[in-house]
């Protein structure tokens, strides 16, 4: 286990980490403001899953190889801004969660499932999501203690606060998003403003250097 020091200091840097602007935050904002709180609170919830994902992928060595690997960086690269680019027309060409003819908003998401499975993808397929959990872990373990355990202790508090923080943003998203879509004329953007954010996601990571 990693010493209280580490842990404190582990906790101050993941949660300036956790507020700075990224794709899986803003990810949660543009799906909270266009599908509601139930599809914000989930994309958050799958973006804090995906870190386990990493997390054990650190432990494992996977973490390694794709620092060490350009076909594999490039591969899972390829990979995760497929499935954004895939969410983004998805936004653009759908009707999404607004009536096109009238702006009015629709009935907003149900369940959580779908968005939670694809914040967990988003995330889970970011190479860069995982370079920087093999970067970051080591620097709050004790190097003569057994590692696998600090990291997965380490790695779980990381996703326990990411759910936390994003969850509490996707609910205030859609708090917001409902405010805006009873303005006459800004509802029916909102979804194409979903689309765009997750369009420009798919080329930022498409073109991330290792």
């Amino acid at each position: 286990m990693p010493t209280s020091d580490q842990l404190l200091g582990f906790v101050l840097a993941s949660a300036v980490l956790i507020a700075a602007p990224g794709p899986d935050n803003l990810g949660v904002v543009s799906l909270g403001v266009s599908r509601g709180r139930r599809a914000g609170v989930g994309f958050a919830i799958g973006c804090a899953l995906g870190c386990l994902t990493h997390t054990l992928w650190a432990v494992v060595g996977i973490s390694a190889l794709i620092a060490a690997s350009d076909a594999a960086f490039t591969l899972l690269k390829i990979a995760g801004a497929g499935y954004l680019l895939y969410l983004g027309v998805g936004a653009l060409r759908s009707g999404g969660s607004f009536n096109q003819a009238t702006g009015e908003r629709r009935a907003p998401a149900v369940s959580m499932a779908p968005y939670l499975l694809r914040g967990f993808l988003a995330n889970a397929l970011n190479p860069k999501v995982a370079l920087f959990f093999l970067a970051f872990l080591p620097q709050f373990m004790d190097p003569a203690r057994p590692a696998a355990p600090q990291a997965a202790v380490l790695g779980g508090l990381f996703c326990v606060m990411t759910m936390a923080a994003f969850g509490t943003l996707g609910v205030y998203a859609g708090v917001v998003g409902q405010w805006l879509a009873e303005r006459a004329g800004l509802g029916r953007w909102l979804d194409r403003a979903a689309g765009c954010v997750f369009v420009a996601l798919a080329g930022k990571l498409l073109w991330a250097k290792r």
